[in-house]
């Protein structure tokens, strides 16, 4: 559950975004809040799906909190959605790699069904590592400007703030560190932004096949979690039918506002 794994199919790796998109994040962060009012009557509109469950996790120095909006919109949804519940995270500390799992079997077992896991940044990267663990309880996963594909330090403005928690990181016994090197085995999207200014959107990219899909939107980095186009894509992924998967198709009106990467 380390933010470094492996390159995935050759996508390019990038520098960290630029000073000037890491300084405005906040602002546009902000404004995005404010565009939730504006879009309500679209996102009243949203797909809904079977209201299975859903298990949202945070980024990095954020807890559940961060998440508040996104959940609620997914409860009137009618999904049954839970937070991580381990307060802010760190990192993952053994704490998170012991717990987390722990989370998700709870959550499969009460519904009696698999999980669909939603992971912000670093929590992403988790919701990965989950689904690579526990194939059979989780049902797909959303990850929202997760640098899964970082190959190198200096590819997030995050880079610092991990390193000095790193201490406080699980390390097994191989010494290699928690990470997931591989796409786990259940329907992937990735939701990436070119104008995030905290992480290379260049990583943030999932290898396109027949489970797997990378969406661009406009979106800052600390908005992921109320921006209306995520919440609209991930409204549209949790209706899929688990069983007949499909790639996002964006609404005709709002075409313009969604990327979808297509194959190499």
């Amino acid at each position: 559950m380390s933010p470094t794994g492996a390159r995935n199919g050759g996508l390019p790796s990038g520098g960290r975004p630029s000073s000037l998109l890491l300084l405005t994040e906040p602002w546009r962060s902000v404004l995005e809040l404010g565009a939730l009012t504006v879009s309500a009557p679209q996102l009243a509109r949203a797909p809904r799906g079977d209201g299975h469950p859903v298990l949202v996790v945070p980024g990095l120095l954020a807890s559940d909190a961060s998440t508040l909006v996104l959940r609620r919109f997914l409860t009137r949804l009618g999904y049954r959605t839970a937070g991580w519940g381990m307060g802010l995270n760190v990192g993952p500390t053994s704490d998170v790699v012991r717990r987390l799992p722990d989370r998700l079997r709870e959550l499969s077992d009460r519904y009696d069904q698999p999980v669909s896991v939603i992971g912000w940044s670093l929590g992403g990267i988790y919701a990965r590592a989950l689904a690579s663990r526990l194939p059979e309880q989780v049902r797909q996963v959303v990850t929202l400007g997760s640098p899964y594909a970082t190959e190198v330090p200096g590819q997030t403005h995050a880079d610092a703030a991990y390193r000095m928690l790193s201490r406080r990181h699980y390390v097994p016994a191989t010494g290699r560190g928690p990470g997931v090197t591989a796409a786990p085995d259940v329907p992937t999207t990735s939701i990436y932004s070119r104008l995030d200014g905290i992480v290379s959107w260049r990583v943030c990219r999932e290898d396109v096949t027949d489970r797997r899909e990378s969406i661009a939107i406009p979106a800052s980095h600390l908005g992921f979690g109320h921006n209306p186009t995520a919440l609209w894509v991930i409204a549209d992924r949790l209706a899929q039918d688990p069983l007949h998967w499909r790639p996002f198709t964006a609404p005709r009106r709002l075409r313009a506002l969604f990327v979808t990467d297509r194959p190499a």
